[in-house]
């Protein structure tokens, strides 16, 4: 069994990728609800506030494709083109995410210091309509904010047909991401949701796509929350952290035998190591049943099998299933 488990245990990766992706969009939906712009969610609008900017931080291009697909399976929005492509090649799906014109330090420091207001300006002018991101932490990411964009192009983004959204890339957090928004405030205004809480112009918005992970994601939100800031204010980028900075203990992820044929009769197989009570394993016949609106795995064979929610999907080198992204998308969505 060691060389298929060795196999087949390896689905841990795109599992623990989506199932954190899973738990991200959870804690967004619930400070969107909090702060008062449920709409957001009920425009699907939500399926763009984690985006993947993790395709250079993972081991390979194959890695990058799998993982990105997992995160594709709860948000729409990705740089990760592996991820299109597999999606497409896989799993019948023509456009799997999307994303928006951004420019990155590069094409903001090669206008030199001196030059990053105009720098900023082309990237509006380049792009007059729809979303446009721009990172704003090059020199100075709160002079970028009440300077340049608050102030020097502030008319320009005020009538452009879309949104601007600003990318600081450093600093400490959450303190960081309430100091711009706190200054963006001053330049532009700001409205009350119906819970009281801050809402920036629709024309301007902000994402953090440094330093976060499924720990920083929830401690920015709640801090903002606390500070009388609406969570639509905000979108996140996350790399390493969405596709890299996990294993296959992050979700204790492995396949053991609980149950075999000795001479003809069945036999229920179990670890149980009294070193740590958390190995222990299922024993048993398994199904995975919905009980009390709950996806629960039933052991010792007390399950019933018509209601099994796990199917064969490969037999004797034939594919049985295959499912589209679409039906994946459904699946995981049950319960949200």
């Amino acid at each position: 069994t060691n060389y298929l488990e060795t196999l087949l245990v390896q689905v841990w990766y795109p599992t623990t990728v989506c199932t954190q992706s899973r738990e991200q969009k959870k804690i967004i939906t619930k400070y969107l609800k909090e702060t008062g712009t449920p709409e957001v969610i009920e425009k699907g609008l939500h399926l763009f506030k984690l985006h993947d900017f993790g395709f250079r931080g993972v081991s390979s291009v194959e890695s990058a494709a799998i993982g990105g697909l997992a995160h594709l399976v709860n948000f729409l929005g990705t740089d990760t083109m592996a991820a299109l492509i597999c999606a497409k090649e896989y799993y019948s799906e023509a456009a799997a995410g999307f994303s928006i014109p951004a420019s990155e330090h590069s094409t903001i420091t090669s206008w030199g210091r001196e030059g990053e207001c105009r720098a900023m300006r082309n990237m509006l002018d380049k792009y007059p309509k729809g979303i446009v991101a721009c990172v704003s932490d090059s020199f100075d990411i709160f002079k970028a904010c009440a300077q340049y964009w608050g102030t020097e192009l502030k008319g320009t983004i005020e009538r452009r047909d879309g949104v601007l959204v600003v990318r600081p890339d450093s600093g400490e957090l959450p303190g960081t991401v309430l100091q711009v928004l706190q200054t963006l405030e001053g330049k532009f205004g700001s409205t009350k949701t119906s819970t009281g809480h801050k809402l920036l112009p629709p024309y301007i918005r902000v994402i953090q796509g440094d330093g976060i992970d499924i720990t920083s994601l929830e401690m920015i939100l709640q801090a903002m929350k606390d500070n009388g800031w609406a969570a639509d204010n905000l979108a996140f980028g996350s790399g390493g952290a969405l596709l890299q900075k996990l294993h296959r203990d992050t979700q204790k992820c492995a396949f053991k035998c609980s149950h075999a044929l000795v001479d003809g009769a069945g036999v229920n197989v179990v670890k149980d190591p009294i070193t740590d009570p958390g190995k222990k394993s299922k024993h048993g016949r398994l199904t995975l049943e919905v009980r009390d609106g709950k996806l629960t795995t039933i052991t010792g064979g007390q399950g019933d099998p018509s209601k099994d929610r796990l199917v064969t999907v490969f037999k004797d080198g034939a594919l049985l299933v295959k499912d589209t992204l679409a039906q994946v998308r459904e699946r995981s969505n049950e319960g949200l």
